[in-house]
């Protein structure tokens, strides 16, 4: 059997030319970056307002697990598949971030005949778009010490200084240092630390920023720190969001590539789920909208967070209203939720599925009656799913009225998602009832708590006088913000090793952050990382290149 990069490898691709012009898109509207890859030029963009929008179709999935459920991989294989059956379809996906490729995950550009191309390119440089938000945020960090260093006239506190350096890059080592050692001509030394990119501010900016004006206008409103009375400090108080937009002006445009089957994919964009938003980039969303007839993205990790966040962070922000939802699942994961280890989840057990499959149900749940979604469940099909199996998950479902659609996009590419495709179609002509968790108007407690109570079953939320006060602080400023929970995406729970769907916990808010550029308050809950470390064998130690320069080992 090839691996993913194998199948990738032996593709043909059409000219990226050729993927813009199906679409519309005049040779003068790329800035091409090889044969195969190319950014839409913002103008361009501009000039698409007057279109119509076509339908948006939301790929999210159950609780992950080691186990994997192939949310990117089914959402190109739907992609394909409604291109298959003669709609005209695009595919919106958020950039890898390093740290998972050369981490644990692996590589985010799907799997088997579902992927899209060039593989190796995705998931490592691409176009250099997380290189210019590392070097933005890093510039403003810069600015900040060197502000320090010459005075200090905005009179930092330099124990409130919030604003963190970043990396691409899993590094433990990095999380908390001691910055400006060596003497005073290095500046005062202080406590400091790095997130990895896709954690940082200027990468959730960046994804919902709507253009080159809304994105100054945000990076501008960075509270990077605070004084000694407590008053934020800005960053166009240090006269810096000019210069980081300009390093962001280029990346701003979304990048085109294609699937195996050269269906057209805007790649763009990538904050994590556990941490931000989860979502690809709003202007690359809503060129899609007006490129194609349906437009399939996906939200990161689980529907707790990363649908959670795409429908009160992205849409709202945005104004953009979703048709329908596909939950991703897979009958070995949920298996993983009923009990069973991972090394016995190839083996049928029905006991454990039916015990597994609470997770779901809870997930369909809370995109039916919480999101107001349509929603189908797609099994992303695997050689040793069991009919035995399979039934038992179909007749379980079919009580909660939601259909269950086995998918074989994997192994057949879109053809073997035809079957998902007309049923998407169908939900996409449903009257919407798309609804929001919680409302503008309500106090960022009372968010927080209509999150944790009704999407992942706890029974209330706590925080110690600390964070309480913090949050009050906010509430008087910022309190029409939404809120953005960072969490385990392995569970309900802030606990990744309760499986399932446990119910009645309490979710307590370890620290609250303000992220006011994004317009967003991040809720801190249980051990969640923002500077990821590596496992014992990184995936880093497979990867390599061959002799005729062509890279192997990716996944």
């Amino acid at each position: 059997m090839k691996s993913d990069i194998e199948i990738a490898q032996a593709a043909t691709p059409h000219p990226i030319y050729k993927i813009a012009a199906d679409l519309g898109i005049p040779d003068s509207a790329l800035e091409p970056f090889g044969r195969t890859k190319a950014k839409i030029s913002l103008n361009f963009i501009d000039t698409l307002g007057n279109r119509p929008d076509g339908k948006l179709i939301l790929v999210t999935a159950i609780s992950p697990t080691p186990a994997g459920e192939g949310k990117t991989t089914t959402t190109v294989g739907l992609g394909d598949a409604l291109n298959h059956i003669g709609k005209r379809a695009v595919i919106c996906l958020r950039e890898p971030s390093l740290g998972p490729v050369f981490g644990m995950k692996g590589g985010a550009a799907g799997g088997g005949q579902a992927q899209v191309i060039p593989m190796e390119d995705i998931n490592l440089h691409f176009t250099g778009d997380f290189n210019a938000i590392a070097l933005a945020n890093n510039l403003l960090a810069a600015m900040i010490d060197n502000h320090i260093h010459h005075g200090n006239e905005l009179g930092f506190d330099v124990r409130r200084i919030t604003w963190k350096r970043v990396m691409d890059m899993n590094d433990r080592a990095l999380r908390e240092i001691t910055a400006s050692l060596g003497g005073p001509g290095n500046g005062f030394p202080r406590q400091d630390g790095f997130d990895i990119v896709v954690a940082s501010e200027v990468m959730a900016i960046f994804c919902l920023a709507t253009s080159i004006n809304d994105l100054k206008e945000r990076l501008g409103n960075i509270v990077c720190g605070y004084t000694r009375d407590q008053e934020p400090i800005l960053a166009r108080q240090l006269k810096s969001h000019g210069a980081m937009a300009a390093l962001l002006k280029d990346a701003l445009a979304p990048n085109l590539v294609q699937t195996l089957e050269h269906s057209p994919a805007l790649i763009h964009g990538g904050p994590f789920a556990n941490i931000a938003h989860g979502c690809n980039s709003v202007l690359a969303t809503k060129t899609a909208l007006k490129l194609a007839d349906y437009v399939v993205t996906e939200a990161g990790f689980g529907a707790d967070l990363g649908a959670e966040k795409f429908v009160d962070i992205k849409c709202r922000k945005a104004g953009l209203q979703p048709a329908a939802a596909v939950l991703v699942a897979t009958i070995r994961a949920l298996k993983f939720h009923g009990g069973v280890d991972v090394k016995a989840l190839g083996q049928e057990n029905l006991e454990a599925l039916e015990t597994g499959i609470a997770n779901i149900e809870r997930h369909v749940n809370n995109i039916r009656n919480h999101y107001g979604l349509a929603c189908v469940v797609a099994i992303n099909h695997r050689t040793e799913d069991t009919d035995a199996e399979v039934k038992l998950l179909m007749d379980k479902l079919a009580h909660k009225g939601v259909k269950v659609i086995l998918a074989r996009h994997w192994a057949e590419g879109g053809k073997g998602a035809t079957e998902l495709a007309h049923e998407v179609v169908r939900l996409c002509e449903l009257p919407s009832t798309f609804k929001y968790v919680y409302q503008d108007s309500e106090p960022l407690w009372d968010k927080m708590k209509a999150i944790a109570t009704k999407i992942y079953g706890a029974s209330d939320i706590t925080a110690d006088a600390k964070v309480l006060g913090q949050i009050k602080k906010l509430q008087e400023s910022y309190g029409n913000y939404p809120v953005c929970v960072a969490k385990t995406q392995y569970s309900f729970s802030t606990d990744p090793a309760l499986r399932g769907a446990p119910s009645g916990h309490v979710v307590n808010i370890r620290e609250v952050r303000l992220a006011a550029g994004a317009q967003f308050v991040v809720m801190v809950c249980g051990d969640i990382m923002t500077m990821p470390g590596l496992p014992k064998v990184p995936s880093a130690c497979a990867i390599d290149v061959g002799p005729d320069g062509k890279i192997i080992g990716l996944f």
